[in-house]
């Protein structure tokens, strides 16, 4: 069971970690910031009497839950926002009135996004995933511990079970195989 120490020592270390996955999914900082803030009540309020070493794995799956719905509120809002906000002018041009020609989407909103933009977006995310994919097995996950989980050198070091040195020289390698393989597919970075 952990100690309230040991949960607010966790939540503090997890913070901004937490924060960057967040802000990288919503693309919202003020967003993100809830998140992230419900994730961890959630986790001190349903979760708070579990082992600590149960912590970060709990807290990771709580966090891409509420992740999840957000994204699930977001369209719902966004569908009867667009449903119900001005169907149409109040005056004499109602019939020449088209209410997809008078939306706009919020800048830097998924919907503000060309269907282009976002085939393109899924593209190169698939690619570069199948370039992480083809790394060898220690590169890709001292690359993934260190630059998707935020983890610095020591920690990633530690749950590698290596020296500090070898995960500098996986990370400095899956670094350079990615962006020559990216480079080769016309995809700068």
């Amino acid at each position: 069971m952990a100690t309230d120490k040991e949960l607010s020592d966790f939540l503090e270390n997890v913070e901004r970690r937490a924060f960057k996955q967040a802000v990288y999914a919503v693309r919202k900082d003020e967003s993100a910031l809830d998140i992230v803030q419900d994730a961890m009540i959630k986790l001190a309020e349903k979760y708070g009497d579990k082992p600590a070493a149960e912590l970060p794995m709990l807290f990771q799956r709580i966090l891409q839950t509420t992740i999840l719905d957000y994204f699930r509120r977001e369209k719902v809002r966004n569908t009867w926002v667009s449903l119900f906000s001005g169907m149409g002018p109040s005056g004499e041009d109602h019939e020449d009135f088209d209410i997809l020609e008078s939306y706009a989407a919020e800048a830097g909103s998924e919907a503000a996004e060309s269907g282009a933009d976002k085939i393109e977006r899924q593209q190169t995310l698939e690619i570069i995933d199948a370039e992480v994919q083809k790394l060898p097995a220690r590169q890709r996950e001292a690359f993934l511990l260190r630059y998707w989980q935020d983890m610095d050198v020591a920690e990633t070091a530690e749950a590698m079970g290596c020296s500090e040195g070898s995960v500098k020289t996986h990370c400095s390698r899956a670094t350079h195989a990615l962006a020559e393989a990216l480079a080769a597919k016309g995809i700068k970075l």
